[in-house]
């Protein structure tokens, strides 16, 4: 895969900045702030032949107890799109909070079960570059579901020389236990020329490496991208529910913080 490097100096260890808060949601008002968040409502697929219907329902998603819940259900549901076997939400903060770089961070407790795909990420708003992959996708945080003690951190983009779609990430797995039996904090931070991905406070992850094409490095993460909470039912990369999945199943969400680096003196 050939893709561009980091003109910049070595990025700055991810523990070391220093950053202040532009952007946040404790779900402390009971509801979905409609000014924070967009539901997306469809059936297509999500590109990945995912399962689910995505709806608008407070059967998928609401606030309970200052925690939002995105919950996946197995259940007949019929829409605009057609009729699907299962039902979930998909939020994001398009038009709400777009930020270009910065720390994103969330902290929640994740579903779990063969067919369960819980994401956290994020996708540009103004596409400058061209449809996906093109423009870029950062993903913060997935897991698949029959594998709980995992979560991959990813980002996705265009390699002009093989004239595809390329992606590049790394794995981070919980010494004990698994994502499903209780909170964790998930955070990217975002430089001009490094992406550092942690979990907890670790910080497992640097990449310095992407590309498009017409455009130069740091393109495509150079521009504006928003936040996306969403529970995947089955798609290509998953597997399907099988007779050992439990539903409904759900994602808790804390709290979610944006935070840009504070200018240094000098």
């Amino acid at each position: 895969m050939n893709v561009s490097r980091s003109p910049f100096p070595p990025a700055v260890r991810a523990t070391t900045r220093q950053w202040h808060c532009v952007w946040s949601d404790d779900f402390s008002s009971g509801v979905i702030d409609p000014a924070r968040w967009e539901h997306e409502v469809n059936a297509w697929g999500g590109g990945n032949d995912e399962l689910q219907y995505y709806t608008d329902r407070p059967e998928n998603s609401f606030v309970r107890d200052g925690q939002l819940v995105i919950r996946a259900c197995r259940e007949t549901f019929t829409g605009p799109e057609g009729t699907r076997q299962f039902t979930s939400a998909r939020l994001r903060t398009k038009g709400r909070g777009d930020w270009c770089r910065g720390r994103i961070e969330v902290r929640a407790k994740l579903p779990v079960g063969q067919g369960v795909w819980p994401a956290i990420w994020m996708l540009p708003t103004d596409n400058r570059y061209g449809i996906w992959p093109h423009s870029g996708e950062i993903d913060i945080m997935e897991i698949l579901g029959h594998l709980p003690e995992t979560v991959h951190g990813t980002l996705h983009y265009f390699d002009p020389v093989a004239g595809k779609h390329a992606y590049t990430g790394a794995p981070h797995r919980l010494a004990e236990g698994h994502f499903g039996q209780d909170f964790h904090t998930f955070a990217v931070e975002w430089e001009a020329g490094a992406m550092h991905w942690l979990v907890d406070g670790l910080h497992y992850q640097t990449q310095t490496a992407w590309s498009t094409d017409g455009a130069p490095y740091p393109a495509p993460f150079d521009q504006r991208f928003h936040l996306l909470l969403n529970v995947a039912v089955g798609g290509r990369w998953p597997g399907n529910p099988d007779e050992t999945t439990e539903l409904p199943q759900e994602m808790i969400v804390d709290y979610v913080k944006v935070f840009q680096a504070t200018p240094t003196a000098g």
